[in-house]
């Protein structure tokens, strides 16, 4: 009868026990899952982040030279002269000094020029390196950029110059047009594939992904193994192919996640669309390996637990007991690990983290009431009335509206009815009394809690000023012209429009200032010189006018000004200044040369009101000042 208790007795400990590790199990799988995969999501969106910026970083600075050099009135001058001289020896020798000065300064691998009249194809390296025949395959690049619309496009292909051994390269092809506005050439870069390859294989080593970059086809346009010169559709041997419409289809600034099993294979794949390139950046982080070793731990623990479980069998009730304590002690040790794990792993991330119970109007931690108290929140104050004053000591207060929109309980109530989990707001911040701010992202989580049916929310604050001063970097740097620091033609004329729509019953003057006789200067101390020249003057321009007032330098040797003006004779004096303060002297090499400039303006609201019209207007002024002789100044 004592055996049968015991018996009975252990048989039911063991049940216990089994039933104890199957649900221990089963939870810290998945547990360990949900870890596996956002530690995915999170390397996998900051690798995307990175290499993001890393190319367009890269990009940026070739498709403006590019531009640059389709816009230099020399060029344009010697596709002009083309036909004439085209078996001049020193007419080919100046054109290679020129794509040459560009190699040297900016150490591109390739630097050429195809023109429309000829078919010749220029090289930095080998003066006429070829003709363009329309029959050969290697220069269907050339044609079908001819018959696009686009101004500038990028292709990858074999760079057929002979000191170039083939090698494959990232082309920056821009058109030249001549005054009717028909293409007179091609100009451009090229960058070598391979260069941007190890800065992909360096990712992939190091976060143990895949990195492409593919045109809207779905065809890789670059990869560490593939380039767009194979033709290789990413698409056809995947574990993602379900969602390729999609991908291609977004045209956003927003990133794509999708996490996908097929074929085998198993992973997070991430997509992000690059607008300068037009192609798509595309992550894939394949966990069929890690997730396959979860998988087996899942099954050794199980095999382990039958062994326990035999073994329980054998030994008396107080082995037994002994072993529980084990059991319970082990579990206690895994939580406290794995708690102090995610919290040292969130801390690297967000600066703090804070729970509130919206539906009882409070703060729902002892973290969270802390941090109010040290606010000046007194104890006990529900959640909405600590909201403005948390505003008023920390946030910026431009900012404090919209913070407390965002978090206030009835808009975090009406995002969770909407399905809207996630709310995020960016503001600046200070722990100084305001002396000093700093950018701070709170993402805020909003989930039911279903002990007692309220909704809460986990708010999480990041500290993201370094983001958003390379943000501004990245714009101001595409907003202004590389060799003069001034603003370029893009960013002038934006500034300009929206001056006009923001200040429509103001007053401004739109001046249009040339160098006079700037190909002399190029012809006769070198295209080095020209561009100290035209340093020099956009230096002089703008010392002459205030921060606010727009500067910017929209061509080779030409320069816009748009200020507020009182008066047509204000406008007439500040023109003569100019003229007078814009003459100087520039010697190189023994040689000094007389700089003048001719002044062509348009008045507003009376010659028009948007960029396009002014700059007409202003243009046959300038026109009409070169006339009579340049060096002078017509006001339209």
């Amino acid at each position: 009868m004592k055996g049968n208790v015991l018996l009975r007795t252990n048989v039911f400990i063991c049940i216990i026990i089994i039933m104890g590790f199957i649900i221990t199990s089963m939870v810290s799988y998945h547990s360990n899952k949900g870890v596996l995969r956002k530690d995915v999501e999170d390397i996998s969106q900051l690798t995307s982040e990175g290499i993001y910026h890393q190319i367009d970083s890269l990009f940026a600075k070739p498709i403006n030279i590019s531009l640059t050099m389709a816009n230099d009135s020399l060029l344009k001058s010697f596709l002009d002269e083309e036909v004439e001289r085209k078996e001049d020896g020193a007419f080919i020798q100046t054109m290679k000094n020129y794509l040459l000065s560009y190699k040297e300064k900016y150490d591109y691998d390739s630097v050429f020029l195809v023109s429309t009249k000829t078919n010749r194809y220029y090289h930095f390296d080998s003066g006429v390196d070829r003709v363009l025949n329309k029959g050969n395959p290697e220069n269907v690049w050339y044609y079908t950029f001819l018959d696009s619309p686009k101004e500038y496009d990028l292709n990858i292909d074999n760079d057929e110059v002979s000191t170039a051994n083939n090698e494959i390269a990232v082309f920056v092809n821009c058109k030249i047009k001549d005054k009717e506005g028909k293409v007179a050439g091609v100009v451009g870069v090229g960058l070598k594939v391979a260069s941007l390859q190890k800065m992909f294989e360096a990712y992939e080593k190091n976060f143990d992904i895949k990195a492409y970059l593919v045109d809207d086809k779905g065809n890789i346009e670059i990869s560490t193994d593939r380039t767009g010169y194979e033709k290789t559709s990413l698409f056809e041997d995947c574990g993602f192919g379900e969602y390729k419409e999609r991908m291609l289809a977004d045209r956003s600034s927003d990133t794509q996640s999708f996490w996908y099993a097929d074929k085998g294979r198993k992973g997070f794949v991430l997509t992000k669309y690059i607008p300068g390139l037009t192609w798509h950046l595309i992550i894939d982080n394949d966990t069929t390996v890690m997730e396959s070793k979860l998988n087996r731990q899942f099954y050794v623990g199980a095999f382990v637990v039958v062994l326990i479980i035999l073994l329980v069998l054998v030994f008396i009730t107080s082995i037994v007991r002994k072993y529980n304590e084990q059991i319970v002690k082990l579990t206690v040790e895994y939580e406290k690990k794995h708690r102090s794990a995610f919290q040292a792993e969130t801390e690297k991330i967000y600066e703090s983290i804070y729970e509130i119970d919206i539906t009882h109007n409070c703060a729902a931690s002892e973290a969270t009431e802390d941090y109010f108290e040290e606010l000046g929140v007194p104890k006990d104050t529900p959640y909405d009335q600590a909201l403005p004053i948390i505003a008023e000591k920390q946030i910026k207060e431009e900012y404090r509206t919209g913070y407390m929109a965002t978090f206030c309980p009835g808009n975090v109530l009406k995002a969770f009815e909407e399905g809207r989990e996630n709310l995020c707001y960016d503001f600046m911040i200070s722990h100084d009394g305001g002396r000093t701010y700093y950018w701070m992202r709170i993402t805020a989580r909003v989930f039911a809690w279903e002990e007692d049916q309220s909704i809460h929310m986990f708010i999480y604050r990041q500290n993201i000023d370094e983001e958003k001063r390379h943000e501004r970097e990245m714009i101001e740097k595409m907003e202004r012209d590389s060799l003069t620091g001034l603003f370029n033609k893009a960013a002038t004329q934006n500034y300009i429009n929206r001056q006009l729509q923001e200040m429509a019953n103001r007053e401004f003057a739109f001046f249009i200032l040339d160098i006079d006789n700037f190909k002399n200067v190029n012809d006769n101390l070198g295209h080095a010189a020209g561009d100290e020249v035209i340093t020099e003057f956009a230096e002089i321009l703008k010392n002459q006018f205030h921060d606010g007032d727009i500067v910017g330098r929209i061509g080779g040797d030409e320069f816009v000004v748009f200020i507020p003006v009182v008066s047509r004779e204000w406008v007439e004096r500040k023109a003569q200044f100019l003229l007078e303060v814009l003459r100087h002297g520039f010697a190189k090499d023994n040689q000094v040369c007389h700089i003048t400039a001719s002044i062509g303006v348009a008045l507003v609201p009376r010659d028009g009101s948007t960029f396009e019209i002014l700059y007409k207007n202003a243009d046959k002024a300038l026109y009409e000042t070169k006339k009579r002789g340049k060096d002078g100044v017509t006001i339209f």
